[in-house]
């Protein structure tokens, strides 16, 4: 690998860390809402046994309930990361969760695969708007040295928000039926919306912030705001190695969220709660693998390696982990699958935390919303590739084997296409990519 110095990819300032905390505030509040966006994509899934059953819905008929999702969310996705961009992370972030509230409540009305298909449109676009809008606001508020961690935690939201799903939806749904757990669930986001217009402010017009953190999370300097040229920003490779590498591993997460609770009802004969015990420990050790994927980046960076060798090991050790996954269908009981998948869960977020500081590592932070989208529509594109494969390959063959083989070697051709496109981790310039 072709190696970056590390004195550019560090933060100018190397004082000590400030003691202040509003920083680790905002993380917060964007881990909950990851949470929350999680619980409302993945009600529909820890239903789906019951509904399936209720209402005659065909694999391929829950295959293309993904399949439109992913559709509109990645359409959606570029979109918001044009708009927040200009609107910035608070708007944009009010704007994407009223949206998907909206949709996520309005499943409660149907009961047909194609009626879900309608409510759950709004649902997708509005839930695009996550990821964009906390990749640009973590921008803000952490450095680079921090900013993996950061993007970790944060995206450990999306394992606690799996875990408490199969909890809370189960028994929701047997004490007061199955369209009060979109009702209940979509209720949490209206909280969520309050705090989030209180609290969040930029740094700089931020009330609660010390001057020692603001000059921390400010020790970069960045070019003054401009605007990005969406055909200029394709011609970079930085841009095609964030693409191809969501294109890759965004399919065996969103594979993973809508098809377990079919698995473990099909394979093992799982019902209603008792989906809770196994997803919670899948989603647990996924957790995990977030968090230990930006604490592995954050220390081979303090160890003295670049910031292209320490994104890329991380990356390659959490592509490792994901291997046995190939064999869980071979399982002879369902802890040792548990096992497997979670273990594969837990590589897929260690792996998605490094691969998603390149919007904030390699471009200015006036483009990250664009690059974001760019990849997010990418990933539901591949996504919806996968859903297709997966309802056609459990419609014709009733297995999941090939699935979870081509779930396992997705993220070593997302590291080698990586390294083609982007072998030593250099910055963009900003002068290549405004828009004239």
């Amino acid at each position: 690998m072709s190696e970056t110095q590390i004195g550019r990819s560090e933060p100018d300032s190397k004082g000590p860390k400030p003691k202040g905390y509003v920083r680790w505030l905002i993380c917060g509040l964007l881990f909950l809402a990851v949470a929350l966006s999680y619980i409302d994509r993945l009600v529909i899934s820890v239903l789906k046994p019951e509904l399936a059953a209720r209402y005659h819905w065909s694999e391929t008929g829950y295959a293309d309930m993904a399949l439109y999702f992913q559709m509109a969310y990645g359409i959606a996705f570029l979109g918001f990361g044009l708009l927040i961009d200009r609107l910035g992370a608070r708007l944009g972030y009010i704007l994407a969760m009223v949206i998907w509230t909206i949709g996520h409540m309005l499943q409660a009305a149907f009961t047909t695969t194609g009626g879900m298909i309608m409510a759950r449109l709004p649902l997708a676009i509005g839930e695009a708007g996550t990821y964009p809008a906390a990749l640009v606001a973590t921008k803000a508020w952490f450095p680079k040295s921090e900013r993996a961690l950061a993007i970790g935690i944060l995206n450990a939201g999306a394992n606690i928000g799996a875990i408490i799903t199969p909890i809370i939806v189960p028994l929701i749904a047997l004490s007061f039926g199955w369209r009060m757990a979109f009702i209940a669930t979509g209720a949490l986001s209206i909280i969520w919306l309050v705090l989030w217009y209180v609290f969040y402010r930029q740094p700089q017009q931020h009330k609660w912030l010390s001057q020692q953190e603001l000059n921390w999370i400010t020790s970069e300097t960045e070019p003054q705001p401009q605007k990005a040229s969406l055909a200029r920003l394709l011609a970079q490779p930085q841009t095609w190695a964030y693409m191809c590498g969501r294109f890759l591993i965004d399919p065996v997460w969103w594979t993973f969220l809508f098809w377990l609770p079919s698995f473990f009802a099909k394979a093992y004969g799982v019902k209603n709660i008792g989906f809770g015990p196994p997803l919670i420990i899948i989603y647990l050790m996924a957790d995990m693998g977030s968090i230990l994927g930006g604490f592995f980046s954050s220390q081979f960076l303090k160890s003295g390696q670049s910031l292209n060798r320490s994104r890329k090991s991380a990356m390659f050790i959490m592509a490792c982990i994901v291997l046995p996954v190939a064999f869980v269908t071979y399982m002879p009981n369902m802890w040792l699958a548990v096992v497997l998948i979670g273990l594969a869960c837990a590589g897929h977020q260690g792996f998605s935390t490094n691969l998603f500081t390149i919007p904030g590592d390699l471009f200015p932070s006036w483009a990250g919303g664009t690059i974001s989208g760019l990849g997010g529509l990418s990933g539901a594109l591949g996504g919806m590739l996968m859903a297709k494969f997966a309802g056609l390959i459990l419609q014709g063959l009733g297995s999941y084997s090939p699935i979870f083989m081509v779930c396992s070697v997705a993220y070593f051709a997302a590291l080698i296409v990586v390294q083609l496109f982007c072998k030593a981790w250099d910055p963009v310039r900003p002068q290549d990519i405004i828009k004239r």
